[in-house]
């Protein structure tokens, strides 16, 4: 039983009809029940801060004073739901506000046009303060709270969070919590010669600590920030920049730092927002002699946000932004007496990743090995599944399971660059190489879905065969994430198949990073025409559109699990989701070809009875061929549980 459980188990039938009267000694039943854990966790990591802890109970106080009553009614409306996030209803869309709608109020027009395709969970990229210029796509935040004028003002930011709550949309913000841009406060301080805000940073007189922390720290960004710290002409020291040279890592030994970003953490929860995306969480904590990721000093601190944000929010998740290694991801729900207390939901990095593999290499042999290979979520969180986001693709991938199919992991990625990069004749793809470097061989995939898949070379090349198998692979990749047990996440612009972008190439702050090239301007011109069935972004965006649509009719969907099954084809991908009113029967085939399922298998599951079946995906209707179902070349089936049917 998580803290949630208990929480609900103390509210007992105050949450069934909650009321303004409840909600002070709800706050304070929370605060009981989890504050043991919390000063355990708190004197795990700082043992011996006794004053800043004595703030923590104080602070917790005034930022639930601080909270409107709508937000703590809506808290305890979800509290009385559990695991809220797990429903078949939400479908995502992840979007730059300046790329996508110009500003905020561009968003409050932009929503009729979510709620047409679909969409009702919106993860917004970064909206505080930011450095002009140079600024990792918006995380080098200039302050954790504050609204950058280029998006807007504070009251636009607060009426769009209230139309959101109006027409039922889950909103999501990143809260950057690794990092701080040079030029926010603390840091502006601290290059002031501030000792106390010096503390809030890893600052070296010399290079002596520096060296030793490079001797095991990885390299994020190899060709554009070598090496993890950078020097600072007015102090004469050397602070911690992981990520860009203007990315200043925050120095979570210090206690004042934690309480300092919890505060800004719950102050930017009382706005509105729905779900905070904790942004490279899994570097937040540094030990000299490691790579200082995944730490298990780490995880206790997101677990101590996670605490302290539930007494106050109950009602507000914490997504993992961690792009690690398949079996370090599941670790960031929560471990041991911490399982389903650290984040409620996290990023699937793996499966989009091996849904990737699979495209290029047509096999789902390493999606199906991984799969398998990743434990058991706690039943109260919740995937984030999604082909293509704003960040580059990495090839995370267990080696161990590459092995065991006999490739050679360095060869196999090598292949993948090569497949999605433009370095194979014969790929369709128009991916763009990231951060490659050479010492290591290691390098990441950029590029919108579309012409990741091979929709811009066929567009270029005129070939309305290959136009038709890009469409095809959009719609089967996008089919299985609406399936798959999670929230899936639309990147905005693939539901209208928007190509790469290479204008970033004649932008001095951009051109050195080729993310930029699926950061499109939205095409809005393609939109106005979406009344028009026969252009491919109108068929791209109806098909889209109609899968959603059919998710949210199917309550098996919803929750956190999948059944794998093995279809003895290498490649299709085959899985189940269950419930007592209705099933769905998933099958994607990734290969140019044909393939087949063997009918009397799938008679058996219960999908079909007699030898007529329907695709739920295009409404089409097909019958059984001397025993066998046939999966056209990148064909998506899903099949509902037919009355009657099953073994005998």
């Amino acid at each position: 039983m998580n803290q949630v459980a208990i929480h609900r188990l103390l509210a007992g039938k105050s949450l069934a009809k909650p009321s303004k009267k409840d909600l002070p000694a709800l706050f304070e039943k929370r605060l009981a029940a989890n504050l043991t854990l919390i000063q355990d966790l708190y004197y795990s990591l700082y043992p011996g801060q006794d004053a800043a802890f004595e703030e923590l109970p104080g602070m917790l106080g005034k930022l639930f004073r601080d909270r409107s009553e709508d937000l703590r009614l809506q808290d305890l409306e979800r509290l009385n739901e559990g695991a809220w996030y797990q429903s078949e209803k939400w479908v995502g869309m992840q979007l730059y506000t300046d790329r996508f709608s110009g500003d905020i109020r561009g968003l409050i027009d932009k929503l009729p046009y979510f709620e047409k395709l679909g969409v009702n969970f919106l993860h917004v990229m970064p909206l505080t303060r930011q450095p002009k210029g140079e600024n990792d796509g918006g995380y080098a935040v200039s302050s954790h709270t504050e609204i950058d004028p280029r998006f807007g003002t504070e009251a636009d930011f607060l009426e769009f969070t209230g139309a959101c709550r109006d027409k039922g949309v889950c909103l999501m913000l990143d809260f950057v919590v690794n990092h701080t841009s040079d030029q926010y406060p603390w840091a502006q301080k601290a290059r002031e010669g501030d000792a106390e805000y010096a503390g809030y940073y890893y600052m070296f007189p010399d290079r002596t600590l520096p060296d030793l922390y490079e001797e095991t720290l990885p390299e994020i960004f190899p060709e554009t920030s070598p090496g993890n710290f950078t020097f600072i002409p007015e102090t004469g020291q050397w602070v911690m920049t992981v990520f860009n040279q203007y990315q200043w890592d925050l120095n979570y030994t210090n206690p004042r730092v934690f309480l300092a970003m919890l505060k800004n953490m719950v102050v930017l929860a009382n706005k509105g927002v729905d779900v905070l995306r904790f942004d490279a969480l899994a570097f937040l904590w540094k030990k000299l002699g490691t790579n200082s990721q995944n730490l298990p000093e780490a995880h206790q601190l997101i677990a101590l946000f996670r605490l302290c944000l539930q007494v106050v929010a109950p009602g507000v998740a914490i997504l993992a932004e961690a792009i690690v290694a398949p079996r370090e991801i599941v670790r960031y729900f929560g471990e041991g007496r911490l399982a389903g207390n650290e984040c409620e939901a996290a990023y699937n990095a793996t499966y989009m990743a091996c849904l990737w593999n699979s495209i290029a290499t047509k096999k789902t042999n390493l999606l199906y090995r991984s799969l398998a290979d990743i434990a058991s979520i706690p039943e109260s969180c919740s995937w984030i599944n999604y082909i293509r986001c704003h960040d580059d693709i990495g090839l995370g991938f267990d080696d161990r399971q590459i092995e065991a199919l006999g490739w050679n992991p360095a060869a196999h990625r090598r292949f993948l660059l090569d497949y999605y990069c433009q370095r194979l004749e014969w790929s369709p793809s128009r991916g763009v190489l990231f951060m490659y470097n050479p010492v290591t061989g290691d390098g990441r995939i950029t590029g919108s879905t579309a012409s990741l898949l091979g929709l811009e070379e066929a567009l270029d090349s005129g070939n309305a065969a290959d136009v038709e198998t890009a469409f095809d692979k959009i719609v089967m990749m996008y089919g299985v994430i609406l399936a798959s047990a999670g929230i899936p996440l639309i990147y905005a612009g693939d539901e209208i198949g928007m190509l790469n972008d290479y204008s970033y190439l004649r932008e001095k702050d951009k051109e050195n990073d080729s993310r930029w090239v699926n950061r499109p301007i939205h095409d809005w011109e393609a939109v106005a025409a979406l009344d028009d069935p026969n252009r491919l972004p109108s068929r791209i965006f109806s098909r889209l559109q109609s899968l959603i649509r059919l998710r949210r009719k199917l309550p098996s969907l919803g929750g956190g699990k999948s059944v794998l099954h093995h279809p003895g084809n290498e490649h299709l991908y085959v899985f189940e989701r269950k419930a007592e009113k209705g099933s769905l029967l998933v099958v994607a085939n990734f290969d140019e070809n044909p393939q087949v399922l063997n009918a009397t298998w799938v008679r058996n599951l219960g999908y079909l009875k007699g030898s007529a079946y329907t695709n739920l995906v295009d409404g089409t209707s097909h019958s059984v061929q001397s025993a066998l179902l046939e999966i056209r070349p990148y064909g998506l089936l899903w099949l509902k549980t037919v009355e009657g049917a099953g073994a005998k």
